[in-house]
């Protein structure tokens, strides 16, 4: 049996690859393992509150280790600090990482030789779908997500705060992918088939935020291939409500 942590943004690809990893008897879930805006905490580039966080692995009855990155944080401290992460996980035994990347060649590659040098394998349930199938299938499955952060110069703002559905992707632009796997948006799942119970929230404000960027990923990884001086995000705040 693998011993493997879920790299976990809260969003809906992660959480469908953690879905199809339940569901294999070969692999023993030791921990969801995310990175934190440690000033903010807030998960990186989704901007989701940690208590919503700490909420979704609750829910889903998993541990949660989290690791905390400096605001403005480049990517050789980023790298560092992944390797230490990584290390301590070989260390407790484990050899396997999950992601819920789809066809990003170059995301997956540093992903791969990044875990290459703590002597751990990349594991990913979802490499080369059609993301137009994944994401029917995440709604056929019952999960529920809503978009949180949508890139400025791919959809307007009224797409961040709404929430999947056919209606939404209809709305769509041709050129969005919809799983949004280019970062056009990120999303926060809060119900499905391996949640005890649907997490509550509140909807909050929708603001833009700018950044100069080497900006991160939907799944806690920096890219830099098209990075620009100025990127605008819209980011919709979530309160959890007990």
């Amino acid at each position: 049996m693998k011993d493997i942590i879920i790299n976990w943004s809260g969003g809906k690809d992660s959480a469908l690859a953690l879905y199809h990893t339940l569901k294999n008897e070969a692999h023993r879930i030791k921990s969801l393992t995310t990175t934190i805006n440690a000033e903010l905490k807030r998960i990186t580039m989704h901007g989701v509150h940690v208590d919503l966080l700490d909420e979704q692995a609750k829910q889903l009855q998993l541990p949660l280790h989290k690791t905390l990155l400096p605001t403005d944080v480049d990517m050789p401290t980023y790298d560092a600090i992944m390797q230490e992460e990584l290390s301590s996980w070989k260390a407790k035994g484990i050899e396997y990482s999950l992601f819920g990347d789809i066809f990003l060649e170059d995301l997956k590659s540093y992903r791969e030789i990044e875990l290459q040098k703590a002597g751990i394998q990349g594991i990913f349930p979802l490499w080369k779908r059609n993301t137009t199938e994944v994401l029917r299938e995440f709604l056929d499955l019952g999960f529920k997500t809503i978009v949180v952060c949508v890139n400025s110069e791919k959809l307007p703002k009224e797409f961040s705060g709404r929430i999947i559905d056919e209606n939404f992707i209809k709305d769509l632009p041709k050129d969005v992918d919809p799983c949004g796997e280019n970062g056009e948006f990120h999303t926060f799942v809060y119900d499905g088939p391996i949640f005890k119970k649907p997490i509550s929230f509140k909807v909050g404000k929708t603001l833009l935020k700018t950044y100069q960027l080497k900006e991160v990923d939907e799944d806690n990884c920096f890219s830099e291939k098209n990075s620009r001086q100025n990127q605008g995000f819209w980011y919709t705040d979530l309160q959890l409500s007990l």
